[in-house]
């Protein structure tokens, strides 16, 4: 209706500020999202966990949801596991600084459980908005929680992991959690073989 109109008066968009393109802006999400009072969550957080990293990234990584520490920190991925991650994201010849890192939900599910279909369904288009600001050519979901809910599918992670999958027209690849690596040592390379398909489709290394 709004779009129509504007047709109709001669305007076919409209910037948003911040973008000389129109597009919003990461920082016009997260201000968005720290008033956000959508689910329960909010109620036990200590700050919005938003997401951290290069807002021109080539690759982005989806985990499931802020931990303890990320909630103290307010930054995804920053404890054993988040340095799990910056080691394989080393292996791609990259820096933490150079992808995006961002979670499923926002805000921290208390005792660290996996957060709930309604949780994740209030938090996912904030997520995708991230996702359509950013434009990364390839997006690497961790653990089968991210994977699930991202791309609305039920399917296992041990059966689909290291095979392309596709939303909005990016490439998709899941992989496991950097935790249950750390509970599973043995599987991590699978995970080595995994970031070589994502060094082969970036041309990286």
């Amino acid at each position: 209706m709004v779009a129509a109109y504007l047709r109709e008066i001669g305007i076919d968009y409209l910037l948003v500020p911040g973008r000389a393109d129109g597009r919003e802006t990461l920082e016009d999400i997260r201000k968005e999202l720290l008033e956000c009072r959508g689910c329960p969550l909010c109620a036990g957080r200590r700050t919005v966990v938003f997401g951290v990293g290069n807002p021109r990234a080539r690759l982005m990584f989806v985990g499931e949801g802020p931990g303890a520490e990320e909630d103290r920190q307010g930054e995804p991925f920053v404890g054993a596991a988040g340095k799990r991650l910056n080691q394989w994201i080393a292996r791609l010849g990259l820096r933490r600084e150079d992808v995006y890192i961002a979670n499923i939900v926002k805000c921290r599910p208390p005792e660290n459980r996996a957060p709930l279909p309604e949780e994740a369904a209030s938090c996912l288009p904030y997520l995708k908005r991230q996702i359509r600001a950013i434009r990364p050519e390839a997006i690497c979901t961790l653990g089968a929680v991210a994977l699930q809910y991202l791309l609305g599918t039920g399917e296992k992670i041990t059966r689909v992991r290291g095979t392309w999958r596709e939303l909005d027209g990016i490439p998709v690849l899941p992989t496991y959690h950097p935790a249950f690596i750390l509970r599973n040592q043995p599987r991590e390379t699978e995970v080595f073989t995994d970031f070589d398909l994502l060094a082969e489709r970036l041309h990286l290394k």
